[in-house]
């Protein structure tokens, strides 16, 4: 609860905590609280202004906006939280061995993470969706090996920061194994920044399944991306804005939210920082 109230003072900390809330409750209940199904084909009703019937107005096919836009939202953040969770955990794993083992696996495992990151995001992002192909399954994965060393090169540096420490020292003194020294020292001293780093990639992660799915390249339709949804606005912009315009702007809600949320953890979770409340 201290973290939640220091959040809530925070410069955008307030409006960071409704975004991210409101779209986790949004994703969660879907089928609850969406007025038709994702894919509830009406060719009649096709580009209607929003109105009582479509509060946010269809599509071309007479989809509703407003039911298709809440679907979106769970593959968002069903997609971002598979890729972070992923990446994460094998970047943890990875950084950490690195920092405990020898010299030459450290130099092996930062070689892999120099390779990797030595393209943009989003670039490899494409490269590696265009080679293996595109789907809800590939695009999880392969947006997973992006982000990998991110957390692998916080998660090495500070492990190398505390491996030195007294209390490992003592532990190792006193003959614990290194997978726990690992799991019970190690783990929750260096938890802390990646958990903010991971707050500040969802957005990224976010907008990039978003610019694949844009593209053709990630989730596939039928099902409802805002990349998707995009797409199709602009498509048929010349005969509706209204899909262009609240598929941008779930987007934009989204990606801001969660961006600010990772900053407001930063400030809040730093010692130093914490001064300025």
């Amino acid at each position: 609860m201290t973290v939640l109230h220091d959040l809530s003072r925070r410069p955008g900390g307030t409006f960071a905590l409704f975004a991210v809330t409101l779209l986790c409750l949004v994703a969660i209940a879907a089928p609850l609280i969406a007025p038709y199904g994702p894919n509830a084909i009406a060719p009649a009703s096709r580009f209607m202004d929003p109105s009582l019937q479509h509060l946010l107005g269809t599509d071309h096919l007479g989809r509703d906006i407003l039911s298709r836009l809440i679907y979106g939202a769970r593959i968002a953040l069903g997609i971002s939280l598979s890729v972070i969770a992923i990446s994460l955990t094998t970047g943890v794993a990875l950084g950490v061995a690195a920092a405990l083992s020898s010299r030459v696996v450290d130099l092996f495992i930062v070689g892999i993470f120099d390779v990797v990151t030595s393209f943009p995001s989003i670039i490899l992002a494409l490269a590696l969706v265009a080679v293996f192909g595109p789907g809800l399954g590939n695009v999880v994965l392969l947006v997973s090996i992006v982000f990998i060393p991110h957390f692998g090169r916080v998660a090495r540096a500070q492990t190398i920061a505390i491996r030195n420490s007294p209390f490992i020292e003592a532990e190792r003194v006193l003959g614990a194994e290194t997978w726990r020294v690992v799991l019970h020292h190690v783990t929750p001293n260096i938890i802390g920044p990646i958990f903010v780093l991971a707050c500040m990639d969802i957005p990224v992660v976010i907008t990039i399944e978003a610019g694949l799915s844009f593209l053709g390249l990630g989730v596939r339709p039928p099902l409802a991306s805002w990349g998707n949804l995009l797409n199709d606005g602009y498509t048929y912009l010349d005969q509706s804005v209204w899909l262009a315009t609240f598929s941008g702007l779930s987007l934009i809600l989204a990606t801001l939210g969660f961006a600010l949320l990772g900053e407001a953890l930063r400030d809040t979770l730093d010692p130093k920082l914490r001064k300025s409340l």
